[in-house]
């Protein structure tokens, strides 16, 4: 029989809070975390926008020496993981070192460190590149960090599949505790990426929003008047456990994590494919798994990134899959708000959307203001809708044409 796995605890820091809670309120008030860049000068660049964590205070999670060996996604990473092992109470019942493991994932993991210590190298030579480089950029390392500052002994391991990764690191560690490896995983996905190098080399792609006169009106999935999405970072964190044994501590339970797809496009660098058949593959497999049937989901958190070719896609994918279903299904983006946190995103938008259940209110897209009549599906314009959610879908498509779905229903 297979393990059903339960979400007992959720953290995360966003460019709309350093907190779950303060991210979840400013969604369902229909807030944006995008506005000018303030991290560097960025006047020479065509985008001047991001979604920045701000306010945020490593020291409040972690000593100074190791603030100053650690990359900004790492720090992100462990903050989002302490509030979710703090939310889940696993150490105050039932805590087993070794039968718990940890997988975070990372997009492009310490590209801020990378950046600082090549123009060290290059202006000042070798001799000022930091002895902790390495570590401080290892894609690995929030993994690594959030294993030994926590005590976690059991499997610890990255996943990084560009924006699809917060996704398969959930999914992947539903399937390390399904197999028998773990009990319980600490799992999610983080990003540090608003640095020159990335910024400009989106820019240089013309994947990015150039709404630089209105920031809160440049990340608009599924709108006709869409020019491109909105770089943004911060980290998401779930605990995911063997539901029996979750019950037996007496852990509260946002939502099931039922199902898990993947699936490849096998198309382009960049582009998905035209025909949509990559993403509806994932979601199939991952109703699949669920055992859930199409006309069992209320809810699907799309991708919903806010470019001409990406939303248009994703939408034809979910008709693919539900049919005439599809117009009953509400189908909202969270990076109307939050921007795009590419690795981080499928792991904060999995906690967006088991909130979505557990609370029974389904956040908006925002800058719904001249939908986009290809693009016609229920994407709860501007206000956040009340309405039960048995069971809804999080969707991630990541570069390389890489797709992951999840599943997560109301926890019986």
């Amino acid at each position: 029989m297979k393990i059903r796995i339960a979400i007992t605890g959720m953290g995360a820091v966003t460019p709309l809070g350093n907190t779950l809670t303060s991210t979840w309120n400013a969604l369902l008030a229909g807030r944006t975390g995008i506005s000018q860049i303030t991290r560097f000068d960025a006047a020479a660049f065509p985008c001047r926008i991001a979604g920045e964590v701000k306010g945020f205070d490593p020291l409040a999670y972690m000593p100074p020496k190791d603030a100053g060996r650690t990359d900004p996604f790492i720090q992100y990473a462990f903050a989002a993981a302490l509030m979710a092992v703090e939310d889940a109470g696993l150490k105050d019942k039932g805590w087993n070192a070794e039968r718990t493991g940890v997988l975070v994932g990372s997009g492009r993991g310490g590209i801020t460190t990378a950046e600082r210590n090549m123009k060290a190298l290059l202006t000042k030579g070798p001799k000022a590149v930091s002895p902790f480089y390495t570590p401080m950029s290892l894609v690995n390392m929030a993994s690594g960090y959030v294993s030994m500052k926590l005590g976690a002994r059991g499997p610890c391991l990255d996943v990084s599949t560009a924006c699809a990764t917060g996704t398969h690191a959930l999914g992947e560690a539903m399937k390390i505790i399904q197999r028998g490896d773990a009990d319980v995983m600490i799992a999610g996905g983080a990003e540090a990426c608003v640095t020159p190098l990335l910024l400009a080399g989106f820019c240089q792609a013309r994947a990015l929003s150039l709404r630089n006169s209105e920031p809160a009106r440049a990340s608009r999935p599924f709108d006709r008047d869409r020019d491109g999405f909105v770089l943004a970072e911060g980290a998401g964190v779930l605990v995911l456990e063997d539901l029996e044994r979750a019950r037996k501590r007496g852990a509260h339970v946002y939502a099931e994590l039922a199902g898990y797809g993947l699936s490849s496009d096998a198309f382009h660098y960049t582009r998905p494919d035209p025909d949509g058949n990559g993403p509806a593959r994932a979601m199939v497999l991952a109703l699949g798994d669920a055992g859930l049937r199409p006309d069992e989901i209320d809810h699907i958190n799309a991708h919903g990134t806010s470019t001409k070719t990406n939303d248009l896609i994703e939408t034809k994918a979910v008709k693919n899959v539900f049919g005439e279903q599809a117009y009953r299904i509400a189908v909202s983006s969270s990076k109307s708000m939050l921007g795009h946190m590419l690795g981080a995103a499928g792991a904060v938008e999995a906690a967006i959307t088991a909130l979505a259940i557990q609370q029974g209110v389904i956040p908006p897209t925002i800058n719904q203001e001249h939908p986009d009549p290809e693009c016609d599906l229920d994407h709860v314009p501007n206000k956040a809708r009340k309405q039960a959610v048995r069971s809804a879908l999080s969707n991630s498509l990541g570069f390389g044409g890489i797709n992951a779905s999840l599943v997560m229903k109301k926890a019986d």
